[in-house]
């Protein structure tokens, strides 16, 4: 079996690996970064992208992307829309802070091209079977390329971000599946649109026939979403009823329609790995935990991950000093956690659950109305949502 040597290996060209490989890079420490997609699949599959004020602050000073401000759209406010009525958070007037709509596969087509354009080693279409001594000074992860052939990476430290179906997560949990895990009862039924956007800023709306996000896209593309049963058929629904069952969603907006080019049905889980270290071997990102995406903090939260093993990864490999590294799950765990209760908190306060009652409804009525209608509770909602501070280990 051909062996490769490097400082770090990475699995998965996601945001989390493919940022990390680039701040780690501005050290001087070299990686290598796998993944089992075409560079194609990666940067053409549309994926959601509102970003945290922190992470493109830190896409635009550490140089991973020089579109991020320019080509994104500044967000200063979210719509809450229920009972007929729309109420706005302002974000800005509260915290000062604001979100940016900037697709993930647009951050990913950034990130791979300043590592290509440095000469950095990132490898398309190799896939990793396992990680091999995990708790040595010299883990190895064990691939195969397209052609079949079998290449053992070995490194001082490997960082698995290979996503929710990781491989990585067994070599630091002992399984597939070791962690906390929760399955919501309802999906999202998702399309892409060709039309003008519908609102400026993002609306989220609870309504008698279940929840509705109104998002965008760009100028001439939408992405808009309803509940639905997880079971969902995507090729179920005629386009007249998709904008039939959109607009029910949204009462006292009209939905601007046109030619719907994607549907998809998005599933709800909450995952938070049982450990995030275990000897020279890291979790990042979806391997370490999944939300869902009511509270716009999948990628954001991948983005806080990077901070800190960049820091501890210095630290181990440059000074030989192990206790940013020993600091880092208790710490990263943390702000996982409060990401989770938010984007818990946000999905259940927006969404029907199946065989919710009159006194639910009317319940879930009054918690809207106690977040709107005080500032505290209006205040916390754009904290959250804009992002907490990045942290640092030190």
């Amino acid at each position: 079996m051909k062996t490769v040597r490097t400082r770090v290996a990475i699995i998965g060209a996601g945001p989390a690996g493919l940022m990390l490989a680039h701040l780690l890079s501005k050290a001087d420490i070299e990686s290598v970064v796998i993944d089992r997609r075409s560079r194609d699949e990666i940067e053409t599959t549309i994926r959601a992208g509102i970003l945290e004020q922190g992470t493109v602050e830190l896409l635009e000073s550490s140089g991973a992307s020089t579109r991020v401000r320019t080509e994104s759209t500044r967000h200063n406010g979210i719509e809450l829309r229920f009972a007929g009525n729309g109420h706005r958070i302002d974000f800005d007037a509260l915290v000062g802070r604001g979100v940016f709509l900037y697709p993930q596969h647009e951050v990913l087509k950034d990130l791979i091209a300043v590592r290509l354009a440095g000469g950095h080693d990132l490898r398309f279409g190799v896939t990793a079977e396992r990680i091999e001594d995990a708790e040595t000074a010299r883990p190895r992860v064990i691939t195969t390329e397209s052609d079949g052939t079998q290449v053992a990476i070995e490194a001082d430290f490997v960082v698995g971000a290979d996503g929710s179906h990781s491989v990585s997560r067994a070599a630091v949990t002992g399984s597939h599946t070791g962690g906390y895990f929760r399955e919501y009862p309802f999906a999202w039924f998702g399309v892409l649109c060709e039309a003008p956007p519908s609102a400026e800023e993002l609306i989220y709306s609870n309504s008698p026939n279940g929840f509705a996000l109104i998002s965008q896209r760009s100028e001439t593309i939408q992405r808009m979403y309803f509940q639905c049963d997880p079971e969902t058929d995507a090729q179920a629904y005629t386009e007249e009823q998709l904008w039939e069952e959109l607009q029910s969603r949204v009462p006292g907006t009209t939905l601007h329609e046109g030619p719907i080019f994607q549907r998809d049905v998005l599933r709800f889980r909450s995952f938070v790995s049982h450990e995030l270290l275990r000897g020279r071997v890291a979790l990042i990102g979806d391997a370490a935990h999944t939300v869902p995406p009511t509270g716009a903090k999948g990628m954001n939260l991948a983005i806080a991950d990077v901070v800190l093993l960049d820091q501890a990864l210095r630290a181990l490999l440059l000074d030989d000093d192990t206790r940013l590294l020993d600091a880092f799950s208790e710490k990263a765990l943390r702000r996982i956690w409060k990401a989770q209760h938010f984007s818990w908190w946000m999905t259940s306060m927006l969404h029907v659950a199946p065989g919710a009652s009159e006194f639910d409804r009317r319940r879930q009525l009054g918690e809207l109305r106690s977040v709107v209608e005080s500032e505290s509770g209006r205040r916390y909602l754009a904290e959250a949502y804009t992002g907490w501070p990045l942290e640092s280990l030190t």
